[in-house]
């Protein structure tokens, strides 16, 4: 009999550490919090940065890790060998692929311009409705403020129906965060 895989959530987030130390708390605190949980993390398997600070405190709790990431990017995000389950995809796109696959539902905390594409692609997605898993934006610090303002422009300014904003959900700390996995989850995990 095939073993159960653990709820699994796919996190995406910045390869450095950005200049407000609690960014780097956050996701150390992440990781740490579904391995409490007995999820799985599934990201894109750098071992620098939010990456490497989450997965190492979720290996730390005993959590199973599944990290996605392109052979050019090994070198340059410290590729992290030492996972659960690791994947080498050939491109960007495949590795979100790969990513989106693997998770029940979708987090976006502090990151650059990968963050946002990942984060854009997996809603817009959700927006064509070629899915239904949760997508939680970790807005910590305010750091997601100027991208909320700016979804609100975009339905201001006729772009998105004012229901665009039902396919996501902002998200103040990871413990609302971690109520919103258990609860979307559908078990009681306890930790």
């Amino acid at each position: 009999m095939a073993q159960k895989i653990p709820y699994s959530v796919c996190v995406f987030c910045g390869s450095r550490n950005g200049k407000n130390p609690v960014f780097l708390a956050t996701a150390t605190e992440l990781g740490a919090e579904l391995a409490k949980k007995r999820m799985r993390l599934v990201y894109g398997a750098g071992d620098i940065g939010l990456m490497g600070a989450m997965a190492s405190a979720a290996q730390n709790g005993g959590a199973e890790t599944f990290g996605v990431i392109p052979a050019h990017l090994m070198a340059q995000e410290v590729g992290k060998k030492d996972l659960t389950s690791l994947v080498i995809t050939e491109n960007m796109h495949e590795r979100k692929k790969v990513m989106f696959m693997n998770a029940d539902a979708i987090v976006t905390l502090p990151g650059g311009a990968g963050s946002l594409d990942e984060f854009f692609e997996i809603l817009t997605w959700r927006q064509l409705g070629l899915h239904e898993k949760p997508v939680y934006l970790l807005n910590i610090n305010g750091y997601w403020q100027p991208l909320i303002d700016l979804i609100e422009n975009i339905i201001e300014q006729g772009f998105a129906a004012p229901e665009f904003t039902n396919h996501f959900e902002i998200i103040e700390s990871v413990a609302e965060l971690i109520e919103r996995l258990v609860l979307a989850s559908g078990s009681n995990l306890k930790g």
